[in-house]
């Protein structure tokens, strides 16, 4: 017996702030997560698997309107034709009181309930399955202690959307441990909210499959779901299944050592030739570069961080052959020492940066702007610089004032 375990696939999971850089590739950033879902659906039909288990967050949130709902029974449509049943739970995400819409999906789809845990028995490989979905999106309670006790005779699959003891990165949702889990009796333990692939040790196979596909830099990485493979009713394998249609990626180049701008950038193109040499296949990668180290250097290039943007996008432009764009420039670096008044220089360009990050006076800047925005004429309104403000993404604008701050004080000294 085999069968395919995913959660957190987020179909149609909207962008954020990506669609303000020119050189991105939205509509392919858009996609991205149903043609993870439409290599998974390809996977378990080459693999002829005997069930999928979807543990949570199939949709990022509410439907705009029923597109969403239309393609994934598309894709349930194509599993029910090879016989294959799928099981599937909400999560915080798509929990009962979040979804307005719903479609009536294929008969081979079979929903938890969200009411209590129920149970779905699969009697031609005695597998029973055990799991109840978020009936509202912040469910705190440890919902596993309600889980029935396993089925004689059956393999016993619990499907939990959960923290698993607080995980730090992620809401405290569901919450359980380790030891109750090995404790229940289940043969596996088929997890979901978590989005990087974990399997726990001890005597029964606990797992974080991952979400299905990265979609900002905070998920890095392979991104997919796992194979399982059972014998005599005992887990024999578990397999990483690779979904992901684009990957995630963070370069930190140190250029302490450089003394022009000349030399920071052939060794940015260096460092774009490694990441292009080790990416997987033909796999497409958003990256984000970031510059760190101590630089005499600085007041240039904080001055001149679109050009230097522009310039790093050329270059990858030439190297990559469009398998890779740039999500974001970030500069971590800082002046040479200096003597004694390079501390209120450090403090001022703390300052700066904090205030350019407040969220509070990010938007007391937007608002600021309301009136030159609605007074721009057409042509001046297609500049990148409305289209960010429009957008309320001024982090960059506010950086480069900044920067630009500090270069002519760091002049006048």
């Amino acid at each position: 017996m085999r069968f395919i375990h995913a959660a957190d696939i987020h179909l149609d999971s909207p962008l954020r702030g990506l669609g303000s850089y020119e050189d991105m590739p939205v509509e392919t950033l858009r996609g991205a997560t149903r043609a993870a879902f439409t290599r998974l659906v390809d996977e378990a039909l080459a693999l002829d698997v005997d069930f999928m288990v979807i543990a949570g967050d199939l949709y990022d949130g509410d439907w705009p309107d029923h597109n969403t709902g239309l393609y994934f029974a598309r894709q349930m449509g194509r599993l029910r034709a090879a016989d294959i049943p799928v099981y599937l739970l909400h999560g915080n995400h798509d929990a009962e009181s979040v979804m307005t819409r719903s479609l009536e999906l294929p008969d081979n789809v079979h929903v938890f309930s969200a009411k209590a845990p129920s149970t779905f028995l699969l009697e031609r490989h005695k597998v029973a399955l055990h799991g109840r979905s978020f009936p509202q999106a912040a469910v705190t309670e440890n919902i596993a202690l309600e889980y029935p006790s396993p089925r004689p005779g059956y393999f016993n699959i619990g499907v939990l959307h959960t923290a698993l003891e607080g995980n730090a990165r992620h809401a405290n949702y569901a919450p359980c441990t380790l030891e109750q889990l090995h404790a229940s009796g289940y043969q596996y333990w088929a997890l979901g909210h978590v989005h990087e692939f974990r399997v726990f040790p001890g005597p029964v196979p606990v797992v974080f499959p991952g979400n299905l596909q990265g979609r900002h830099i905070r998920e890095q990485g392979e991104k997919g779901a796992v194979l399982v493979s059972c014998v005599d009713q005992h887990v024999e394998s578990i397999e990483r299944l690779e979904a992901d249609v684009l990957r995630w990626h963070e370069a930190r180049l140190d250029i302490s050592a450089h003394e022009s701008r000349a030399e920071i950038l052939a060794a940015t193109g260096r460092a774009l030739e490694d990441i292009l040499r080790h990416q997987a296949g033909d796999k497409p990668c958003v990256l984000r570069m970031v510059l760190e180290g101590e630089s005499p250097l600085y007041g240039e290039l904080q001055a001149q961080r679109t050009q230097l943007r522009t310039d790093i996008v050329a270059r990858i432009a030439s190297l990559s052959d469009g398998r890779m764009w740039l999500e974001k420039l970030r500069l971590d670096i800082r002046p040479p020492a200096r003597a004694a008044d390079a501390s209120l220089a450090d403090d001022l360009a703390a300052l700066l940066a904090e205030t350019a990050h407040d969220p509070a006076f990010q938007q007391a800047f937007l608002n600021s702007l309301q009136g030159l925005r609605d007074k721009a004429s057409f042509e001046l309104a297609q500049e990148p610089v409305f289209k960010a403000i429009r957008e309320g993404s001024v982090d960059e604008i506010l950086q480069d004032a900044a920067a630009a701050l500090l270069d002519r004080l760091s002049k006048e000294a």
